[in-house]
């Protein structure tokens, strides 16, 4: 029997790239899961519909997460279809890159608005909302560590995730739920790969040991083991699933 079944997972930022590989493994270990998007409605709708043909349960939310009143409009709507809500994965994010003398005004305030922000308004809602025993995955990155030149700001966001991370994995003490973020390397999804040459590609599969890009499916695999039955022992961790980059 599934123990999983009933449960139900949203996943932020989930209607393509890592997000949408993340949405379709859980929804292949037995979760209903919903499917945030921002803006274009058009791809959730269609991973949604992938989702169900493959035997899956699935559901399009939007909600800018940036946005508090969207962020607990999302939540009671979760609350109101599903009766709750078990695991959070908070992946939604963007990334702009400047040396820290040369940022704009509007990048520091989208970065922070996007990524830090959005991921406290899901997770102060969870911390209330979500059932006990239920998980809560945040996305740092393996950027916090390597300190590479213009990830200044980006790499700031995802060390304020991971700080929260270890913080709320305290305070939900006596409830079972885990906190644990995953920070990803270097992955092969279209937006990274988009406007890289063949050269830059081949070079950044050549920094981890195992000598290739993260897949999407190798993060999705990371973030179900975290969501399932085995990974109920980690707690206020964060995994760099990067091949050994750092």
């Amino acid at each position: 029997m599934n123990t999983t079944h009933s449960k139900v997972a949203l996943v932020t930022g989930a209607s393509r790239g890592i997000g949408a590989a993340i949405a379709t493994r859980l929804a292949a270990d037995g979760f209903t899961v919903i499917v945030n998007y921002s803006g274009n409605a058009a791809p959730a709708e269609a991973l949604v519909r992938q989702i169900e043909q493959a035997g899956g349960k699935a559901l399009a939310a939007q909600a800018d997460v940036s946005n508090a009143a969207e962020v607990r409009r999302m939540f009671d709507a979760a609350e109101s279809a599903f009766g709750g809500i078990d695991v959070l994965v908070n992946n939604a994010g963007i990334m702009s890159l400047a040396k820290v003398a040369e940022v704009t005004d509007e990048a520091i305030d989208r970065l922070l608005a996007v990524n830090l922000k959005g991921s406290i308004n899901t997770m102060r809602e969870a911390a209330t909302r979500l059932r006990d025993g239920g998980r809560i995955i945040n996305f740092s990155s393996s950027v916090v560590g390597l300190y590479q030149p213009t990830y200044g700001v980006y790499a700031a966001t995802k060390a304020g995730v991971e700080a929260l991370t270890h913080v709320l994995a305290g305070e939900l003490r006596g409830r079972n739920i885990t906190v644990n973020a995953v920070a990803p390397g270097p992955t092969a999804t279209d937006l990274f790969l988009d406007g890289k040459s063949a050269e830059l590609i081949d070079r950044l599969s050549k920094l981890a040991p195992l000598e290739r890009l993260g897949q999407p499916a190798d993060i999705a695999n990371t973030v179900a083991f975290l969501a399932g039955a085995d990974g109920s022992w980690i707690n206020g961790q964060v995994l760099r699933a990067n091949g050994g980059i750092i």
